[in-house]
């Protein structure tokens, strides 16, 4: 839809058409209220739509998977429509051709994984979506996975209200006890909207936080190290905040976590292809790792010849919940809404792929 159509659309008060298609993490409810608020007087048609999760997370862009059923069901709900939003929908080349009216996608995660970027360009639609949304809860999630792994919280859970066990007070015991945060040197791998969040956390905590990331300027809560091999050496526990590119995929192998002192802790709520899975289970049945906390694998779901179950006494296993709050799921229904309240105004969108 060009300016003056849009300019058109608003004068007239002609009906806008869109389709909600969540799911059961930002419910259509939630998007249809989000952009009933951001429009204001704006006559607005929403048609809701509930979409099931895929079998498997999609993959890079190129490789969006052609969803039959999804398809349908979306192509379906966007007859007449100018404006879709969604967590997950498959915006395909057949659902961009089936949808000639199609004007501007938003897509409510951290990038349009799931939008054939080419084909929407080729149609004329504009695709934005919405980073940052979960930033919050993300850190949240990843100091609660630390105290987890350093206090060995749930292997007590388990055997007190799993087993009716009292065998987890052998924890209260100089050999088996945890460490604590306060004075204890965490290194942060990455320190963007999650990791600076995560610092911050953890100098409250009265942590010694060293950060370790080559592309941030300016001031950081915590100690800058150039390199990582000397923030491995002086770190008791690292946590990963990098972004998953062809540089950082295996950036936490065995040579590196042989530079960690012995009895160190790994935690990941970032990507888990950051981390080398083998190398690390190498390194906790050795007993060169004490600990681990992981809510991101190299393969998800994890598969059943993981040996990451094996070692459950070691590792705090989550799957992939980190960003998973209803702060979120608001967050990014307002967001998305945001982008179809610029795109209505004819205003520059914050964040757009096409």
């Amino acid at each position: 839809m060009t300016r003056p159509e849009l300019r058109e659309l608003r004068e007239t008060g002609e009906t806008l058409r869109i389709t909600a298609a969540g799911d059961h993490f930002v419910l259509p409810g939630l998007i249809a209220r989000a952009v009933a608020d951001e429009v204001g007087e704006q006559a607005v048609e929403v048609r809701e739509l509930t979409l099931g999760w895929p079998r498997e997370p999609f993959g890079p862009v190129a490789e969006v998977r052609e969803a039959s059923d999804a398809e349908e069901e979306l192509i379906g709900a966007l007859s007449g429509a100018q404006v879709l939003v969604t967590q997950m929908g498959p915006v395909t080349e057949r659902v961009l051709a089936a949808s000639p009216s199609l004007r501007l996608v938003v897509v409510c995660r951290g990038g349009p994984v799931n939008v054939n970027l080419e084909a929407a360009k080729a149609h004329g639609v504009r695709v934005c979506f919405t980073p940052g949304r979960n930033a919050a809860a993300t850190a949240e999630f990843t100091v609660g996975l630390l105290l987890a792994a350093l206090r060995r919280i749930p292997q007590a859970h388990n055997l007190l209200a799993g087993q009716g066990s009292w065998e987890g007070s052998t924890y209260y015991t100089y050999e088996n006890s945890g460490l604590e945060l306060e004075d204890l040197p965490v290194g942060l791998i990455g320190y963007g909207a999650v990791g600076s969040r995560v610092a911050r956390v953890l100098c409250a905590f009265g942590a010694r936080v060293m950060v370790h990331d080559p592309y941030v300027r300016g001031e950081i809560h915590g100690l800058r190290v150039a390199s990582l091999d000397e923030l491995l050496r002086g770190s008791r526990v690292i946590t990963l905040h990098a972004r998953l590119t062809e540089e950082t995929r295996g950036l936490i192998g065995a040579r590196e976590l042989a530079l960690l002192p012995p009895g160190a802790v790994v935690v990941n709520a970032a990507r888990g292809p950051l981390l080398d899975e083998e190398a690390l289970c190498d390194a906790l049945e050795s007993g060169r790792l004490s600990a681990a906390a992981l809510d991101t694998y190299a393969r998800e779901p994890v598969p059943a010849d993981s040996r990451l179950p094996g070692l459950a006494e070691r590792v705090v296993m989550t799957p992939h919940l980190g960003g998973a709050s209803r702060a979120v799921a608001e967050k990014a229904a307002r967001l998305a809404a945001e982008e179809v309240g610029r795109w209505l105004r004819g205003d520059p969108p914050a964040h757009c792929l096409t």
